[in-house]
């Protein structure tokens, strides 16, 4: 089978507009939550990106581009960068996009509907900023990738089903590389609301499988990560260290919103064979983790399972540190992976208060644990019972 590699990797995060930024606030479990700034007094806490030098050099505009947009063009940009690749594409009709992004352009709704109520005339380019797939397109009209392109939307596994096919059309000799990864700005004010009404929000802190968990907190940013077959990388030069090994996903054909222990354990078991490893060659598992009683408490039981008599290896979730950014968890917590991998370094589960006796695994609480990773699993399980799961091996 062709071997996938990661040449690349690029972030526009809360955490900072850069991988080494976004790994070591991860790693130290620092949170940059506050109240929405698109709601001010409501008491909804979620964490945004700041830096606007994301922008720098971009080329592209608000008045064209929604947020989610301008986020994936310049974590894109990043990763070609890491890459070797930010002078220019080799063959760019070899090079494809494909993006995560569960719902679209939501700050753009929000802003239009607000004219649309105040009997204002829409903005003229409100289609194309709406549309899920913009994303993708502003990505390679950004890049020049002229292969392949398009968006998954699947919730919240959305860049990790992008992740996933990026690493298949690679197998199959449809592309040379793929830009791929995933790009969420849902911080709008209808979209928090509609989350709120949920009740699984936390207006606390994001716990995940601690004993005092009450809930997810929103995020938004993009994460990219470039993909190559070994071969081509290795014809440019490059001396890859992490491979994209495995692919696994499922559907649970049951709750709308429910998770399921069952379809999350043959997402995992499918990314381990399609990556030709045991369960026991898996050294740390970077866990979905959302914060809410009924994800870690399933996400443990299919952990469980998965391994059998077999201790569950360190499972950490990140989102204690990044939030939950929908389209874009996948790609935080796949790049999140990788760098564990490469730096031989367990990320932290932050805001740890107590064990839970439900979520009994070993979710690295609040440090940060030096260990060698020779292979990791990263873990996104989406409302509408859509499960996926990523394996990465070191090459070193």
């Amino acid at each position: 089978m062709t071997r996938v590699v990661v040449s690349g990797l690029g972030t526009v995060s809360p955490l900072g507009c850069d991988t080494e930024s976004f790994w070591q606030a991860v790693l130290s479990g620092s949170e940059r939550f506050g109240e929405a700034s698109t709601l001010p007094g409501k008491g909804i806490r979620v964490t945004e990106v700041q830096d606007p030098s994301f922008m720098e050099g971009l080329g592209l505009s608000p008045t064209t581009c929604d947020r989610s947009a301008l986020f994936a063009a310049a974590a894109a940009r990043r990763a070609l960068a890491a890459a070797g690749l930010g002078q220019g594409l080799p063959r760019p009709e070899r090079v494809g996009v494909i993006l995560g992004n569960a719902a679209g352009g939501l700050c753009t709704l929000d802003e239009q509907y607000s004219r649309l109520h105040q009997n204002k005339r829409l903005h003229p380019m409100t289609v194309p900023k709406v549309m899920t797939s913009s994303s993708a397109s502003w990505v390679s009209i950004a890049t020049g990738a002229a292969g392949p392109c398009f968006v998954t939307s699947s919730a919240c596994a959305s860049s990790s089903h992008a992740i996933g096919i990026a690493m298949q059309f690679l197998r199959a000799g449809l592309a040379d590389i793929v830009i791929a990864g995933g790009t969420e700005a849902p911080l709008s004010a209808g979209t928090l609301l509609a989350w709120d009404a949920m009740r699984i929000m936390s207006r606390t802190q994001c716990r995940p499988f601690a004993a005092g968990r009450d809930g997810l907190m929103l995020a938004e940013g993009a994460g990219v990560i470039v993909l190559e077959t070994e071969a081509h990388a290795r014809s440019r030069g490059l001396t890859p260290t992490v491979e994209a090994a495995g692919f696994g996903f499922s559907a649970d054909a049951g709750d709308i919103v429910a998770p399921n222990v069952d379809g999350m354990t043959r997402a995992m078991a499918l990314a381990l064979a399609d990556a030709d490893l045991d369960a026991g060659d898996l050294a740390y598992v970077n866990a979905h983790g959302t914060g809410t009683r009924a994800n870690d408490r399933a996400e443990t039981q299919a952990l469980k399972r998965l391994f059998g008599d077999r201790p569950v290896p360190p499972a950490s979730s990140i989102k204690g540190a990044t939030g939950h950014a929908l389209g874009a968890a996948g790609a935080f917590e796949a790049i999140a992976t990788i760098m564990a991998i490469e730096n031989g370094m367990a990320p932290p589960t932050a805001n740890f208060d107590a064990p839970d006796p439900e979520c009994d695994i070993d979710c690295v609480p609040n440090q940060a644990r030096p260990m060698p990773i020779p292979a990791a699993m990263s873990n996104s399980f989406a409302f509408g019972g859509l499960n996926t799961a990523l394996i990465f091996k070191s090459l070193k």
